[in-house]
């Protein structure tokens, strides 16, 4: 049993992926599940492993809520997940193994991308490393609403994991087009763009980003749906920036 290190997630209608996510984690003491209004069978899923707390509270954008929910963890080291990710053994072993003696280190995780159950090699998503675990005394996420991401600091010690965890990033295309429609709605509120023309730039540069300067192309049909979303992602996330300009 790991009793340093608490799991800390954040969850909505996550049924289709939490229990997956769950069974991986079992050997930690602490799990914190940070449910925002749930309207399927999340909670009930969450209920039937022991080491999971289950704390309720409003969605505020990533950054905000991540926060709010680490505060709940009784342990200061603090590994954030997704409701889609899982941990590998290997992972595990290697987390219980680290030598967690000074709260400026952080740990940096490498997270395997799967699409539809086959992992993505190229397209942005082959090269995914994130810091993932922290001493909150010390470091803690920025207030994104989206693309959060662990705030370091000059004498941060940053430290790369040998093993690497799984993402379950798409399990169905609606599932891909929802995340659209709500991290661009996101990304768009209290900021502006008041060309058009930044508009198309932006989407079209996402494009070429993704499909040929990261290779998406070698991933197939998948690469090029990746591209494709990751093209509308930023012309609705910068059109509504656009009509925010002129309302």
């Amino acid at each position: 049993m790991i009793n340093n290190i608490t799991i800390v997630i954040i969850a909505s209608n996550a049924q289709k992926t939490i229990k997956n996510s769950l069974d991986t984690i079992k050997d930690f003491k602490e799990v914190i599940l940070y449910e925002n209004n749930s309207t399927d069978d999340t909670v009930k899923i969450a209920k039937s492993f022991p080491n999971v707390k289950i704390i309720d509270g409003e969605f505020i954008g990533f950054g905000e809520t991540k926060n709010s929910a680490i505060s709940f963890s009784s342990n200061d080291w603090v590994l954030s997940l997704d409701s889609d990710e899982m941990l590998t053994s290997d992972l595990i072993k290697e987390l219980n193994s680290l030598n967690l003696d000074n709260e400026k280190k952080v740990f940096e995780l490498k997270r395997d991308n799967y699409f539809l159950y086959k992992k993505i090699k190229y397209s942005g998503w082959g090269k995914d490393y994130l810091v993932r675990l922290f001493n909150r005394k010390y470091h803690s996420f920025n207030d994104n609403k989206v693309h959060e991401f662990v705030e370091l600091k000059d004498d941060t010690d940053k430290i790369k994991l040998k093993n690497s965890f799984k993402h379950n990033a798409v399990q169905d295309i609606n599932q891909f087009l929802y995340k659209i429609a709500k991290y661009s709605d996101l990304a768009s509120k209290d900021e502006k763009t008041c060309s058009f023309i930044v508009v198309l730039l932006k989407a079209k540069f996402a494009f070429i980003k993704t499909y040929f300067l990261q290779l998406g192309f070698l991933d197939g049909w998948r690469g090029l749906f990746i591209a494709i979303s990751n093209f509308n992602g930023k012309f609705f996330r910068y059109t509504k920036r656009y009509i925010n300009c002129k309302v």
